[in-house]
């Protein structure tokens, strides 16, 4: 073997998507959306014929679903979306913040201003929809920020991870309080947020965050 053959890398495998993880997917879309309410029951034959596909795939995107939290296993009964009671919103949160945190500080350790700039722009949809009078359109914005917020520290993992906390988000605003008031405050924060990453100011977006998901749970889980 030559010294160029052996320092020849293999080629990386393809991988193709697995129906499960296509399963996965579409029911974590669906709670997503309402299509399947909290407390709702999954039931298999149903959910096989609408996705056409077969009983083994089915059953282990749902156990994917189940693992990821957003599904409730009872023995007997069978499967159910979770209900996010105030108690689940604050842990939540928990984990959330976690991520958020830590996907802001590898952002700080790159170009904060790019990331910024493009934080920033989401702010200014935000503005527009709030100044609309559009609520919808405010927290599609305000997924879409900490979505791409987390995606810019370019870890696979927290990215991973964010994926299944911002679906119960979207559960937690639609059972807890589904007019989600206050958004002239919500683009406030926002953009202070995308501002402390333009302003190269870490140890500022660490405490915008923090406060950011401390108001997000009270006036998630207030009564």
């Amino acid at each position: 073997m030559t010294s160029a053959e052996a320092e020849r890398r293999p080629l990386e495998p393809v991988f193709r998507q697995s129906t499960a993880a296509m399963v996965a997917d579409r029911v974590r879309d669906a709670i997503e959306r309402g299509d399947l309410p909290p407390g709702s029951q999954l039931g298999e034959a149903d959910l096989a014929r609408q996705l056409g596909v077969s009983r083994g795939p089915l059953r282990e995107g749902l156990q994917r679903l189940t693992q990821e939290g957003l599904l409730l296993s009872i023995r007997n009964r069978g499967l159910f979306v979770i209900e996010m009671t105030p108690e689940r919103v604050r842990d939540m949160y928990v984990a959330r913040q976690a991520v958020e945190r830590a996907a802001a500080e590898q952002i700080h350790r790159g170009d904060a201003q790019e990331a910024g700039a493009a934080l920033m722009e989401i702010t200014d949809a935000m503005s527009a929809t709030a100044e609309a009078d559009d609520p919808t359109g405010v927290g599609a914005a305000d997924i879409e920020f900490h979505d791409l917020l987390v995606r810019l520290a370019g870890s696979p993992r927290l990215s991973r991870m964010h994926r299944t906390l911002l679906t119960e988000t979207r559960m937690g605003i639609h059972a807890l309080d589904p007019t989600y008031e206050g958004d002239e405050v919500r683009v406030a924060e926002h953009r202070a947020i995308a501002q402390s990453f333009i302003d190269g100011d870490p140890a500022e977006t660490d405490r915008l965050l923090q406060l950011h998901m401390a108001d997000a749970v009270e006036r998630l889980t207030a009564r």
